[in-house]
């Protein structure tokens, strides 16, 4: 559900017109029955095309691209009902049988509307355009699986990063501006959206960055960036590169098939003597902290015979595997810990 108020080009007078025509005759049966029982004088076609976007009109049947091809003969229908109505005249289709409140008027008022949709990308784009934001469903939904195989950790744990670290992240760019600073050179802000969170991303020397031509509204992106939380304590990313994410069935497929496995645990395996130094516990458990997931942790630590003692790490040190993850993990531990 979702306010008619709110509703890019639909006022306040539109939105009562609309709730009296339904109490007065009760649920709308297609673009057609709206145009004519609505007062046209209160909502105009730049509001009804809006409606028709976002979805609002969904309930009649009809598909949107359908009823967006139709609406011209239909506002010209209703409006000029509405005139005779006004003068009383009506027309020649009026003698005879009273059509009742909510049925469709003599079928050749009223051609059919094309059963052809846009496809999913363009209805959402529509929901975005009209709501500013995505209502049905999130353009990320098929391709959340893939996307989380790629990157290093969601948007969300972004805040509980060190400053100055780098990660590969992922998500559909929702904003996108660029400005001309005062050395000359353009510069960039954008916003990264993943479903669980958000980031503004800064593209510096936009005019040079290959990123910068990567990064447009709407587009599903991997990037890679260096976090910065200096600025008023907001977490923004420093974009170094970026690429479109546009991953074919097989691996969508592949992604979905590895999420809905029970996660195996993360096996980690360590010299007894490495332990004893000097602020690697602290290391790996800050490591661990900053990927938070399902996954259990078993850390096998090895003696001086080449012996195994292993060890299964609390709850609290659950993780989700990633190649960031991965890559931290083997600068605390060293490159033969994941080797297990």
């Amino acid at each position: 559900r979702f306010g008619l108020d709110a509703v890019k080009n639909v006022g306040h007078a539109a939105v009562a017109a609309i709730l009296r025509a339904r109490d007065e005759g009760g649920d709308f049966a297609s673009i057609w029955d709206f145009c004519e029982r609505v007062d046209s004088r209160a909502v105009n076609k730049r509001a009804i095309e809006c409606l028709i976007k976002c979805g609002a009109l969904d309930s009649t049947g009809a598909t949107r691209k359908g009823m967006l091809e139709a609406l011209p003969a239909a506002q010209s229908a209703g409006q000029k009902a509405q005139e005779d109505a006004q003068l009383g005249q009506g027309s020649i289709f009026d003698f005879g049988e009273a059509v009742g409140a909510g049925e469709p008027s003599p079928a050749h008022h009223r051609p059919p509307i094309s059963t052809v949709e846009f496809d999913r990308r363009e209805l959402l784009a529509l929901e975005k355009e009209t709501l500013g934001t995505y209502l049905s469903s999130h353009p990320l939904s098929e391709v959340r699986e893939a996307l989380r195989a790629r990157v290093d950790c969601s948007l969300a744990d972004l805040s509980g990063k060190p400053d100055g670290s780098w990660v590969t992240v992922g998500g559909i760019v929702t904003e996108c501006k660029k400005i001309r600073t005062k050395s000359g050179t353009q510069m960039m802000f954008a916003t990264l959206d993943d479903v669980e969170g958000q980031v503004e991303m800064l593209i510096f020397k936009a005019d040079e960055a290959d990123s910068a031509a990567v990064i447009s509204p709407d587009a599903v992106v991997l990037v890679r960036g260096r976090i910065d939380h200096k600025e008023r304590g907001e977490t923004k990313l420093v974009v170094q590169e970026a690429e479109r994410f546009e991953p074919d069935g097989e691996e969508i497929a592949r992604a979905g098939s590895a999420a809905s496995k029970p996660t195996e645990p993360l096996k980690l395996v360590i010299d007894a003597a490495r332990l004893r130094s000097p602020g690697l516990v602290d290391q790996l458990k800050e490591v661990l902290e900053h990927h938070k997931g399902e996954a259990k942790v078993h850390l096998a630590i090895r003696d001086a015979d080449g012996e195994h003692k292993e060890l299964k790490l609390g709850d609290e040190y659950r993780v989700r595997p990633s190649s960031g993850l991965r890559a931290e993990l083997g600068q605390v531990l060293g490159s033969d810990a994941l080797a297990a």
